[in-house]
């Protein structure tokens, strides 16, 4: 199998940002002060940073292909669980006196609680999965009709599709079970995906110049014309 110099460190910062963006869904939502055609800008605080694991997903799917894009993404998948029951084990320990007194579990199952309670846990790997995926396949076969040219139109292409799965997913999950209220299923949804979608088209310059560096870089720009895209298949 060919080595890679930089596929691992990929995986780490993109295991990193998926951690980051939940712990801060949890921790707060954002109100930006205005609204668009009578929506408010609101959105968990975890939006702002999330988009970035798409463009990595772009950028390892483009640059490595599905089959090795699909490893980082069941990695990523098994790491967020593993944080659900770190967060959960802290939350059911006994908190020290002092800290009770200044802080407390109040104040923890407010802000970090939610990382370990079922909804916002169930959401969060439901659309995470079938968000990534999507984003994943669509971009590998895009690449494959487009013969490799206009990769503005793949990475914006495939954010279109993975965003629109990953949001409706995961404040579908959350609402049902409670974490967000149903009345503001409409603001998230909508503000989540445009602003997510909205980084990701910002971001094409930079991400023109990471994808060119590293096919220089790793000597590859992986066609999947016969892979096996059952995201099972690991």
């Amino acid at each position: 199998m060919k080595q890679y110099r930089y596929l691992d460190l990929i995986m780490a910062v993109f295991v990193t940002v998926l951690i980051l963006s939940n712990i801060a869904s949890s921790a707060k939502i954002v109100d930006l002060g205005f609204g668009l055609f009578g929506v408010p800008m609101a959105f968990d605080a975890g939006t702002i940073l999330f988009p970035v694991s798409y463009i990595f997903g772009d950028i390892l799917t483009e640059v490595y292909g599905y089959k090795r894009s699909r490893r980082v993404i069941w990695a990523g998948f098994a790491c967020l669980a593993l944080s659900a029951v770190i967060f959960w084990v802290v939350r059911i320990l006994p908190g020290e006196v002092t800290w009770q007194g200044y802080a407390g579990d109040q104040a923890y199952n407010a802000i970090l609680g939610g990382m370990s309670t079922g909804g916002i846990v169930l959401a969060s790997l439901a659309g995470y999965w079938t968000g990534e995926f999507t984003n994943s396949f669509t971009l590998a076969k895009m690449k494959i009709l487009t013969k490799g040219h206009w990769l503005w139109m793949r990475t914006i292409g495939s954010t279109l599709a993975g965003e629109l799965v990953d949001t409706v997913v995961f404040v579908l999950v959350a609402s049902t079970f409670g974490v967000f209220p149903w009345s503001l299923f409409l603001t998230l949804t909508l503000t989540n995906y445009l602003f997510k979608c909205g980084v990701e088209a910002l971001m094409t310059p930079a991400t023109y110049g990471v994808v060119g560096a590293l096919k220089k870089a790793e000597d590859e720009d992986y066609y999947d014309r016969d892979t096996n895209f059952n995201p099972f298949a690991v």
